[in-house]
């Protein structure tokens, strides 16, 4: 009801005025703009990698039609044939010789027609490649890819809310000599480039013999200053009355972290979470340069299987990108509430 009345409002009841049609033709143009490359990629992921390389191309997923021809063991491709004549015949082609195409009628396939090959043109059908989703699963296998994305989504997330919110905790609850410049230091971090770390850290991990683990994607990351600066934003909105009874109720500083401060800080610990989610799922550079083995892939990095020197299979490169935006795009959009809630609160531009 809400979607409907949104769709009809009107500047003055019961007439349409031009503003109302500029102002719906602009939002129809931006929801083109924004979702029409997905509705493109999610039909083009369906379609063989014949219809891939079809100019022009089209939206929909179609391919050619066949028919199985008796004494023939493959089917054959069918196509309607404009005759001598004027008349236009549905046959199916049994190969074609330069300028030449053979066909044969598919009720009479003993009697071969020789026709040049601008008189006939394919019929075609919609047909959706679903093999394009479960041959990767079977043949790359992508359901290790899978899991080993969810394994370091889910664990390198919940490491980053415990460091940055401890960080956060201690940068906006205490007072101590040179608070402000650990802030600077923290925030500073955001302006060096990851390719400048990348070498150093590489050789950290490799030192410390985590190659070729998923460990070595999951800790070097941990500590994010965005998240550690929008959680300390938010915990300075929290009464100070509240810290301070509960210091004066005995309460350990472990115990008003976890048991005051956390509850408390829900709203922009959901954020953190859906940034984190986020940035882990769809992480390419840093596990390209530490994850060499098959086994211990992820899903952006088991992408590359598709890309050779010679070829690239765009029909499962297609897919499998629709099978790693889902998991990210059903999170967003069942908790993009928390998303402008907790950026509101936190003060986030």
């Amino acid at each position: 009801m809400a979607s409907r009345s949104l769709l009809t409002l009107r500047r003055a009841p019961g007439r349409l005025d031009w503003t109302d049609v500029v102002t719906y033709a602009y939002l129809a143009l931006g929801v083109a703009l924004m979702f029409g490359p997905v509705l493109w990629l999610v039909l083009s992921s369906f379609k063989t990698p014949a219809a891939l390389l079809e100019f022009p191309p089209s939206l929909l997923p179609m391919a050619q039609k066949t028919v199985l021809v008796e004494g023939h063991e493959r089917p054959l491709e069918l196509y309607d044939v404009t005759m001598q004549d004027g008349t236009v015949r549905r046959l199916a082609q049994i190969r074609r010789v330069g300028i030449q195409a053979q066909l044969v009628d598919p009720a009479d396939p003993k009697t071969v027609i020789r026709v040049p090959i601008e008189q006939r043109q394919p019929v075609r059908e919609m047909a959706f490649a679903v093999s394009n989703y479960t041959e990767p699963l079977r043949i790359f296998d992508f359901g290790r890819f899978f899991g080993n994305s969810v394994f370091v989504t889910v664990v390198a997330t919940l490491i980053t809310l415990l460091i940055n919110s401890m960080a956060a905790f201690a940068l906006s609850i205490y007072e101590f000599r040179g608070k402000n410049a650990a802030l600077l230091m923290v925030i500073g971090t955001l302006m060096i480039p990851i390719a400048i770390i990348l070498a150093p850290v590489f050789l950290v991990v490799t030192q410390l013999g985590m190659n070729n683990s998923l460990w070595a994607v999951i800790l070097p990351g941990a500590a994010t200053p965005t998240g550690v600066f929008l959680l300390r934003q938010y915990m300075l909105t929290l009464p100070r009355d509240l810290i301070e009874a509960a210091r004066m109720d005995k309460a350990s500083e472990w115990r008003i972290y976890a048991r005051i401060v956390l509850p408390l800080t829900l709203p922009a610990l959901a954020v953190l979470a859906i940034f984190s989610i986020m940035w882990r799922w769809n992480e390419f550079l840093w596990p390209l340069a530490v994850l060499t083995k098959s086994e211990v892939y992820t899903l952006q990095i088991g992408l590359n299987a598709f890309q050779g020197e010679l070829q690239t299979q765009w029909h499962y490169l297609l897919a499998m990108t629709v099978v790693t935006l889902l998991p990210v795009t059903l999170v967003f959009v069942f908790l993009q509430k928390f998303i402008t809630t907790g950026i509101a609160n936190t003060g986030m531009k």
